[in-house]
């Protein structure tokens, strides 16, 4: 099979995909076409059926596994015009060549979470998330093993994981740079900022919004989970734990960015910088590594500016 990151405009393609997503609508003539998203592990591309109910196109269902055969053309971009459509049988693919993974290992990554909890002197904190990350095999395994996002950044297997790391690396060397932080209070925070999203986002292949993530959202989710675990951790302080949910409650900043309070303490501070940092340069890695552009690559709606590709040193 080609990747979908190989494709060209121009290209003939036949092959194996995943379908993330499918939708049906009629151009302004009346025209029944189908919409779709096809992945497999290097990204994902838009298709388009023109030829809805012809002898080549088979009824199929979003996450089913499609051979197509299509063309790839120029809207905005590369987008498959696709002429057939037969849906796979399980063993005519392999799942791992269509769910986007993480570049670093699993195993070395969760090593290196227990890591930093084994770093956490604090035996209220420290307990705290071993709570989450030791004694939860449900909630490990999900972890482990979800998206930070639906989309924009660290959307693969295993991102959650690789973004919390980045994140509590940040907040780890931001504690030794600003000593008046509480670094205890600041690592496990930057652990436990994101665990919502195993309840906000559905598993891969899917990797979408649940019910409990469109209603409550990972912020307040993530707060009620420290809460729940909380409750396990004999003499857990309270004023400890209202610190700790006050972080995560305000990681995100600002009211309009989704948090229900904005940062009152140094620690939620540091910790939303850590995670707007972290999130817009993994955007800005996977922007670079999309596309083989080297000069200017136009608007992009989250950093409100036109982006550029560095120079290469001469």
């Amino acid at each position: 099979m080609r990747f979908i990151s190989e494709l060209k405009i121009g290209d003939h393609v036949s092959g194996i995909y995943l379908c993330k997503s499918k939708s049906s609508a009629v151009t302004k003539t009346g025209k029944p076409y189908d919409s779709m998203v096809l992945q497999d592990k290097t990204g994902a591309i838009d298709g388009k059926i023109w030829d809805v109910g012809s002898a080549g196109i088979a009824e199929f269902e979003p996450l089913d596994y499609v051979d197509i055969v299509a063309d790839v053309v120029d809207f905005n971009g590369p987008q498959l015009n696709v002429k057939r459509v037969r849906v796979c049988s399980e063993g005519e693919y392999d799942p791992k060549d269509y769910l986007p993974v993480s570049e670093r290992d699993n195993d070395e990554m969760y090593k290196e979470l227990l890591g930093l909890i084994g770093g956490i002197s604090n035996v209220h904190l420290k307990a705290l998330l071993e709570e989450f990350f030791v004694n939860d095999e449900e909630f490990i395994k999900k972890f482990r093993f979800s998206s930070a996002a639906k989309s924009v950044h660290h959307c693969f297997v295993g991102g959650l994981l690789e973004h919390t790391l980045s994140v509590a690396g940040l907040c780890k060397m931001y504690a030794k740079k600003y000593t008046f932080l509480k670094g205890d209070l600041l690592i496990t925070a930057a652990l436990l900022h994101d665990v919502g999203k195993v309840r906000e986002f559905s598993a891969f292949p899917e990797n979408d919004y649940t019910d409990e993530g469109n209603l409550l959202g990972h912020i307040v989710m993530g707060a009620e989970m420290v809460s729940e675990k909380a409750k396990f951790v004999e003499g857990f302080p309270k004023s400890l734990e209202n610190e700790l949910k006050h972080c995560i409650l305000a990681h995100h900043g600002k009211l309009e960015f989704g948090s229900p309070k904005k940062p009152a303490l140094a620690e939620a501070v540091a910790l939303n910088y850590a995670d707007d940092l972290d999130a817009k340069m993994e955007t800005f890695k996977e922007i670079l590594f999309s596309t083989a552009e080297t000069g200017w690559l136009g608007y992009n709606k989250l950093f409100e500016t036109n982006l550029r590709a560095t120079k290469a040193e001469e």
